[in-house]
């Protein structure tokens, strides 16, 4: 059975509401009894290891892929009768872009706009303004393949948006991006959610779910383990602190450790203290000669991590 969705103190309809949604491929089960409430302007996230289901969701959502079992709507209209219906209201990014290498930039824009319908002169306003958006103005004449990576995610975006969508649904936006990009789309999902856009992604970026999500799903195997805000997750499921000693933790030190309060996690070499009242550790690492250590504060890396395991996944 998967989690219940937690309400959210609010009057308005959730733009996606799923109960018991379940996905099978042949006798695996991709996505297990799955609730969640989506509300609008806020940024909802899916994060989980490879597998976990976050993908098939979004596409289930989208009237992709059909439902096994359970209940899904979007904009309050059953998916499964009304794909067509709402795919037209929704901006979807790709998990890959899929941009046409033989037109330019505006000319990208143009033919997508085609598709809902849209005439050239009725998109052309719309399109000086996405342009700006994705900092492309100046290159609105260049052939996509002669883009950077972060250009040519920034143009996605920009094209999801080319019919006004009441919903942009993002599947990891950034994989792949150096951090200048990842932050300027970080910048410009912002701005999306301050219009008023609701926003839907996957990402396997602990930091990107951190300072974009309102509230989380963290899925493995297609249940989902917790849901909340990323704030929230933090404080019910790890310690505000943790020191990470990098090497040569011997037993003596693992000893000062646990006496002090701290939980302790092993990854290879690293040991990991979890804790609410540091000073006695971080003295004990002053005095001892040749570790290498670093204090921080906890974040969702270390929730995910302790809910699906350190374990490689492939």
């Amino acid at each position: 059975m998967g989690m219940t969705a937690q309400p959210i103190l609010t009057t308005d309809a959730p733009v996606i509401s799923s109960r018991g949604l379940t996905k099978m491929f042949a006798s695996r089960v991709a996505v297990n009894g799955v609730d969640f409430d989506v509300y609008p302007g806020r940024c909802f996230g899916f994060v989980g290891p490879n597998g976990a289901g976050k993908t098939t969701t979004l596409r289930m959502a989208m009237g992709l892929t059909p439902l096994s079992g359970g209940t899904l709507s979007v904009f309050g209209l059953p998916v499964s009768e009304n794909a067509s219906a709402i795919r037209a209201r929704v901006g979807i990014v790709p998990q890959a872009d899929n941009l046409d290498p033989d037109f330019t930039v505006e000319e990208n824009l143009y033919v997508y706009a085609s598709f809902f319908g849209l005439s050239r002169r009725q998109v052309a306003p719309r399109i000086e303004s996405l342009l700006k958006f994705a900092s492309l103005t100046d290159r609105r004449r260049a052939r996509t393949d002669t883009l950077s990576g972060g250009m040519q995610r920034r143009l996605t975006i920009a094209r999801a948006l080319i019919n006004d969508p009441e919903l942009v649904v993002l599947d990891e936006p950034t994989t792949g991006l150096d951090p200048q990009a990842r932050h300027v789309i970080w910048e410009r999902l912002t701005e999306l959610k301050l219009r008023g856009k609701t926003l839907l992604l996957t990402t396997h970026y602990m930091e990107e779910a951190e300072r974009l999500c309102d509230e989380l799903l963290i899925m493995d195997e297609g249940r989902i383990l917790d849901q909340g805000s990323p704030r929230q997750l933090i404080e019910r499921h790890v310690e505000p602190e943790v020191i990470e000693v990098r090497s040569g933790a011997g037993q003596a030190l693992q000893q000062v450790a646990e006496a002090s309060g701290c939980r302790l996690e092993h990854m290879g070499t690293c040991l990991y203290c979890y804790t609410r009242e540091p000073a006695q550790l971080i003295a004990a690492l002053k005095d001892a000669h040749g570790l290498t250590f670093l204090h921080r504060p906890t974040s969702l890396e270390d929730v995910f991590l302790r809910l699906t395991g350190r374990e490689l996944r492939d």
